[in-house]
């Protein structure tokens, strides 16, 4: 999910995951949550939360943008969340709730989860998936994930700063002919496994989708020499709910970054 599913600007996630009676934020946010999780391998799955966004109230480089592409991925594969809504630019709405929230750190994004107060977007990532059994299986697993999701997260503040650069056009050709080089470590790194870690899906391959999602965008044929990334690209957007949710109205392709961006801007 891009940005401009949410409306033009600088977006940061605020997911709401309450007990049942729990207290949301502004009004209007709260969105339906599904009461099942599909492929799972549970008898009987979990009653899955709402989430709720808003958009990001800080003057600083929007770095969580890119996340909530991925979360937003994640939310829909996951059940978490079905038709998102998006509050307006009165920054009140946030200023009026920050320090009325319980949280140790307030900032956006945070997530109530009933007792659970979180803020910054690593740790509510890991929390949604720790709750579907995505952060691995054998240390192994683990030891993959946490790799991986530092690099991602490495990968993607590069493209950040090249795309928020004045000099966007003059640092292009350089990010461009390094590109290919970066691509072929994800490709190797990949292998021959379906997923980044394994047999088994887990959240660092929504973070994958995403930043290789991202190359396509600036570079539309960086894929091509890597058969393996783009199989991974086809396996991801074929997921049954990924799937129906990029055939949906809600999806927009393309939008990566808010109005202070050089490239991409909404």
């Amino acid at each position: 999910l891009s940005p401009g599913t949410l409306g033009a600007g600088r977006w940061e996630g605020i997911l709401f995951l309450p007990a049942p009676g729990a207290r949301f934020g502004p009004p209007d946010w709260r969105i339906s949550g599904a009461e099942r999780a599909e492929g799972r391998g549970l008898s009987k799955a979990p009653s899955l939360p709402s989430l709720g966004l808003s958009q990001s109230l800080s003057p600083a480089p929007p770095k969580p943008v890119c996340r909530i592409r991925s979360n937003q991925h994640h939310a829909h594969d996951t059940g978490v969340l079905e038709h998102p809504r998006a509050p307006d630019y009165d920054r009140s709405q946030w200023l009026n709730e920050k320090f009325k929230l319980g949280l140790d750190f307030p900032n956006l994004p945070y997530l109530i989860d009933g007792t659970h107060k979180i803020t910054q977007s690593n740790a509510i990532l890991r929390y949604i998936a720790r709750k579907h059994n995505l952060c691995g299986e054998t240390e192994e697993e683990k030891i993959l994930v946490d790799i991986l999701e530092n690099q991602l997260m490495d990968s993607r503040m590069e493209m950040v700063r090249l795309c928020f650069d004045p000099n966007f056009e003059k640092l292009k050709p350089k990010y461009l002919e390094e590109l290919p080089e970066k691509l072929k470590l994800y490709s190797q790194f990949l292998g021959k496994r379906p997923w980044f870690t394994g047999d088994k899906i887990t959240f660092v391959d929504f973070l994958a989708y995403d930043v290789l999602d991202m190359r396509r965008i600036v570079e539309p044929g960086c894929l091509d020499a890597f058969p393996n990334l783009k199989d991974f690209i086809s396996r991801f957007e074929g997921l049954k709910k990924i799937s129906a949710y990029m055939k949906s109205s809600r999806f927009h392709r393309g939008l990566l970054f808010g109005t202070t961006a050089t490239w991409n801007s909404t």
